[in-house]
């Protein structure tokens, strides 16, 4: 078994696709093992692998593949990943995001000199920046982040075009996974499964009593925090804490879905993160080095800076910019406008 197979054993026995434990992925998982030689550079024809038809490509995505007869690997472009997507050459798609992909939605994101939240604590009444995400300040008290939890409540916010743009890769059946260091839950309210995302630094979803360790719906948690109230537990009392990773935390369980994905990804997407925070920023060195590798980002970072690979693929600047343009050479411009206009409208109650 490969090293990553026992604790691929152990995430498979927490979870199945549709969230919930059982061992019917199993075979699933399995043939998608035998699938990933699409991008691996073995030949352009996939046989037929635990009863799926084959799948032949043509001879360009099979240059873009490296299955051209040449061990010559090409330097890929923004358009070459298009085509990777557009003809479903790589449907086993994980993608990485961090707080860039937000800051349209009027989100700020943490580290950014100036203007991210690190740098605007100061009406919080908090000894240094980090501490309104400590565990322990926030047992001392709770009310500095139960501040700033009221400008991170979801209605305040809505998803941009990058949501939009990850929900449509779902719609077409190639997300694999959604790996995400937001808080903001905007995945979700782009209408991304919970099946499809992990959470990697926590969600309002859920709270958790610190004392009796009691869940909740975020719901809950919500309607004391806007109403200005302290959220305890109806139970023992204590403070209810939302289940986001503050520092010195556990990542959730389902981080470890890790193990699974990335080995048997056929394409990664990272897009609006500093690739700082640990052990999130290693996971984008845990594909493949036959799989492609996109980033779109304001700057270079990460991995993809100090040890890049050949079938990088960089985009750097203003990041809808750059996701719009990858949604035009897919040819998906009205696709999105379609579900742009339908999720407003969900929410303005024009799609009645």
């Amino acid at each position: 078994m490969a090293l990553w197979g026992r604790p691929a054993v152990r995430a498979l026995r927490l979870w199945a696709p549709g969230g919930t434990s059982g061992w019917p992925f199993m075979g699933s998982f399995l043939a998608h093992i035998a699938v990933h030689v699409i991008c691996d550079g073995k030949g352009g024809h996939l046989g037929n692998v635990g009863g799926r038809r084959p799948i032949a490509f043509s001879a360009g995505v099979s240059g873009i593949l490296g299955n051209g007869g040449s061990s010559k690997k090409e330097k890929l472009s923004l358009q070459d990943i298009a085509e990777l997507i557009r003809t479903r050459a790589c449907q086993r798609v994980v993608v990485m995001v961090g707080a860039g992909i937000s800051t349209p939605s009027g989100i700020p994101d943490f580290r950014s000199p100036g203007s991210g939240r690190y740098s605007n604590l100061h009406e919080y009444d908090v000894p240094y920046p980090e501490a309104i995400f400590e565990l322990s300040f926030f047992l001392y008290n709770p009310k500095p982040f139960l501040s700033l939890a009221k400008k991170l409540y979801p209605g305040n916010h809505r998803p941009n075009v990058t949501h939009y743009f990850l929900r449509l890769l779902h719609d077409k059946g190639q997300l694999l996974r959604l790996y995400t260091q937001n808080i903001d839950g905007l995945e979700r309210a782009s209408g991304i499964p919970a099946s499809k995302l992990v959470e990697a630094h926590g969600s309002f979803a859920s709270a958790t009593c610190t004392v009796c360790r009691r869940t909740a719906p975020g719901e809950d948690f919500w309607g004391d925090v806007l109403g200005d109230r302290l959220p305890c537990c109806p139970v023992c009392g204590g403070i209810m804490k939302p289940d986001i990773v503050f520092f010195g935390e556990s990542l959730p369980e389902r981080f470890l879905l890790h193990v699974v994905d990335f080995p048997t990804a056929d394409l990664l997407l990272i897009l609006g993160t500093s690739l700082q925070v640990e052990p999130f920023a290693s996971l984008s060195e845990a594909v493949r080095s036959s799989v492609p590798r996109m980033l779109m980002n304001r700057d270079m970072v990460g991995p993809l800076a100090w040890r890049p690979r050949s079938r990088d693929v960089v985009q750097l600047g203003d990041l809808v910019h750059s996701v719009e343009r990858l949604v035009e050479l897919l040819g998906w411009t009205e696709e999105m406008k379609d579900l742009v206009r339908h999720e407003t409208g969900k929410v303005t109650g024009s799609d009645k």
